[in-house]
């Protein structure tokens, strides 16, 4: 790997306990709990973590604020939705946070469908959806790295804005980075010209090379005006010592599931996203593809990050992790159950080789 990749986990802020086929505890999602996974991730090597959105799970800003008060180096990835929050506002809380943890925010921004009704949101058609995400994102940029904004779009509008405080510039880092998802052509368009960082689910090598090349070719036809889109890659990794005991506790875990053992939430069938459906259909090609990505699990419950799973040693995972950064990916999230577990694990058998 190249010293320029990155590494990050997921902490889930989830009330129901057994997220994706973790312990269920007590204290699940207590403060204690959650800031024990972060001081694990900067023990162990990791540069900080995902922290997901959605109605009726503890508020994503706050658990992040909360963490990162509690730790020195953990990067919190805030996932955050247009509508939930409107610009200035999430501007000026992002800039606060950032100013306060000297430079350690991250924004992933989420367009997927909510319970919007529930907190007052309402929105139309997925064009309507995805050109308020772009407006959206194009004014807290403005707010971040202008003074004294007025802009009147179709969803936003600011007059004479100038949040406070200002983003220091850190080490080229105008802002805290705006990582983006979503496979269907509406939002590769706007992951081409406002995202900073283009997150995937674990599709295989060749799907992954051709939304790369795709959303490279969007770039220039649409007159990207930014830094050069860069490319992630979320996805499920499960290490153990030997690729055998990895695959013999994959199928346990997959068996599991099957017969409904496996703590089923998730929060992606609700309505299925274009981007789910690729990993969701495919299993149609095999339970394997690749060298060792797991599809079998999008079978049985599987959803998002746990559609598809990269199984072995943590030789056999770090090289896959490896093909996958030949193709572009340089931020990698990574993830399994039971999280805390895995966070010491992953750190320090699988970090280590993708450093070399």
């Amino acid at each position: 790997m190249t010293d320029s990749s990155e590494f990050l986990w997921y902490i889930p802020n989830d009330v129901t306990a057994g997220h994706r086929g973790d312990s269920a505890t007590v204290n699940h999602n207590s403060l204690e709990t959650l800031t024990e996974h972060a001081r694990a991730l900067e023990d162990h090597g990791w540069k900080g973590a995902l922290i997901g959105t959605g109605w009726g799970r503890p508020d994503t800003f706050t658990v992040a604020a909360a963490l990162t008060a509690r730790t020195a180096t953990f990067e919190p990835l805030i996932a955050i939705r247009p509508g939930y929050w409107r610009p200035a506002n999430f501007a000026s809380a992002a800039a606060t946070l950032d100013h306060l943890s000297s430079g350690r925010v991250r924004v992933n921004i989420v367009s997927g469908q909510d319970n919007l009704a529930a907190y007052g949101d309402s929105e139309g058609d997925q064009a309507h959806r995805y050109a308020r995400t772009k407006e959206f994102m194009r004014l807290v940029r403005r707010l971040w790295t202008e003074e004294n904004v007025t802009a009147a779009g179709e969803h936003f509008s600011v007059e004479g804005s100038t949040v406070q405080p200002r983003i220091a510039e850190r080490a080229g880092r105008r802002h805290p980075k705006l990582y983006f998802g979503g496979a269907s052509e509406a939002a590769e368009k706007v992951a081409a010209t406002e995202a900073d960082v283009q997150l995937f689910w674990g599709e295989p090598l060749d799907g992954v090379k051709e939304r790369i090349e795709r959303l490279k070719a969007l770039s220039r036809d649409l007159d990207r005006d930014l830094a050069p889109l860069e490319f992630g890659l979320r996805i499920t990794t499960l290490v153990r010592d030997t690729r055998e005991e990895a695959w013999a506790d994959a199928e346990k875990k997959v068996a599991e599931m099957a017969a409904g053992q496996g703590g089923n939430w998730q929060d992606h069938r609700r309505t299925v996203a274009v981007g789910q459906r690729r990993l969701l259909e495919l299993h149609e090609r095999g339970d394997v593809l690749d060298d060792n990505l797991y599809t079998a699990p999008g079978k049985f419950g599987g959803g998002g990050a746990g559609t598809t799973w990269l199984v072995g040693s943590a030789e056999d995972v770090a090289a896959s992790l490896r093909k996958y950064e030949a193709l572009g990916i340089t931020h990698f999230v990574l993830s399994d159950t039971p999280y805390l577990g895995e966070i010491r694990r992953q750190g320090d058998k699988l970090l280590p080789l993708l450093r070399r």
